[in-house]
């Protein structure tokens, strides 16, 4: 490193640092806005909130780094080409990727920690703040509440087309773990019904299987449906019902609510048999992956725009970087309807903003030449 390139970190890497404070805590303003009302009506005291917002800070670094690199980097590169230090470098004799090496070896630093925080980190921020926000629910209920009633979800269903088996719970309790009005249905390979369990109360067990309680099994004929065999039962366990209640319980969130883990849960359920409703899951996980290389492409935007743009306030810099952003958004809606559409696959639909953003990117590479 010579004394340029210090010169340029020590301005970037500065200011890059305030864009990250003041755009995590607009979003955690924004946070607290949604949820703050809801966290008191559970009970949540300054401890709980505290440690809220610690847990959900982590969410959105992966979110904010590609913006805080932009609006940093115009800011720096259009700051220095207005003192006309860019200028005195290229009649000297350096080369644009010399004076620019600082800068890519920053990116791919931080497409590295963009992977490393949508593999670990922010998998872990979603569901432990999942988890805090239940919990103050579960404590809240469970001093007014019988612990059945505590956490409850209504109307759970759930198609296990491997299995040949439907559930469905007309309540479950996620405090205790444990479905209540519960009937399963056996089904043959032409999803006729077999046989039906239907009880008062099932609950998983890692040695047992499902246990359930209070109930008794329906035999039906195939070919007509008829009822033809009831058999009561006050405890029944069934060892190769192996379904995982916390996916039964996935399947209705919204992808954006979800981390990595629990969306590639439910793209291998739902590609079973190739449901179309695990696409928006789907282009949520590529996204996810696809977001991994944003640094790159936001430091190739940004580099054009700095070296040719005109020697006036930086702010002028920043402005722009907004309305590359909106430009990103309308590439990211595009692909969303592409994907929701079955036009293309999650896959590529979630690579269509970063193909977009690249092509900008080499037409000013282009135009700068």
């Amino acid at each position: 490193m010579n004394t340029y390139d210090r010169h340029l970190l020590r301005e970037w890497l500065a200011i890059l640092g305030l864009v990250l404070c003041a755009t995590i805590g607009l979003l955690l303003v924004q946070v607290l806005y949604d949820d703050f009302r809801q966290l008191r009506e559970a009970g949540a005291r300054g401890l709980d909130l505290w440690m809220y917002v610690v847990v959900t800070i982590p969410s959105y670094l992966a979110l904010v780094l590609p913006l805080a690199l932009l609006v940093s980097l115009m800011f720096v590169l259009g700051k220095l080409h207005r003192a006309n230090e860019f200028t005195a470098l290229r009649t000297a004799g350096v080369s644009l990727g010399r004076i620019t090496a600082p800068v890519w070896i920053v990116g791919v630093a931080a497409c590295a920690l963009t992977w490393w925080l949508n593999a670990s980190i922010v998998p872990w921020s979603v569901e432990e703040s999942a988890r805090l926000r239940d919990n103050l629910q579960f404590r809240k209920e469970s001093g007014v509440l019988p612990p059945d009633r505590v956490g409850v979800v209504y109307s759970v269903g759930f198609d296990n087309p491997r299995a040949r088996r439907m559930w469905f719970f007309n309540r479950y309790s996620q405090f205790i773990q444990r479905g209540y009005g519960v009937a399963v249905s056996a089904l043959d390979e032409r999803r006729r019904e077999l046989t039906r369990i239907v009880a008062a109360e099932a609950w998983f067990d890692v040695e047992r299987g499902w246990v359930f309680r209070n109930g008794r099994v329906l035999t039906f004929r195939t070919d007509t449906g008829e009822l033809i065999a009831t058999t009561p039962f006050a405890e029944r366990a069934e060892e190769r019902f192996r379904e995982d209640p916390k996916l039964m319980l996935l399947i209705d969130r919204k992808p954006v609510d979800l981390s990595l883990p629990q969306l590639q849960r439910l793209i291998d359920y739902f590609a079973i048999d190739a449901n179309p409703k695990g696409t928006p899951y789907a282009a949520r996980y590529f996204g996810l992956i696809a977001d991994t290389f944003a640094p790159l492409i936001v430091i190739a935007i940004a580099i054009p725009f700095a070296v040719t743009g005109v020697r006036v306030n930086p702010a002028v810099g920043v402005s722009k970087s907004i309305g590359l952003f909106f430009l990103y958004y309308i590439f990211a809606n595009v692909a969303s309807s592409l994907a929701a559409r079955q036009i293309v696959d999650p896959a590529t639909a979630a690579w269509v903003p970063n193909i977009g953003m690249t092509a900008v990117a080499a037409w000013l590479f282009v135009r700068m030449r």
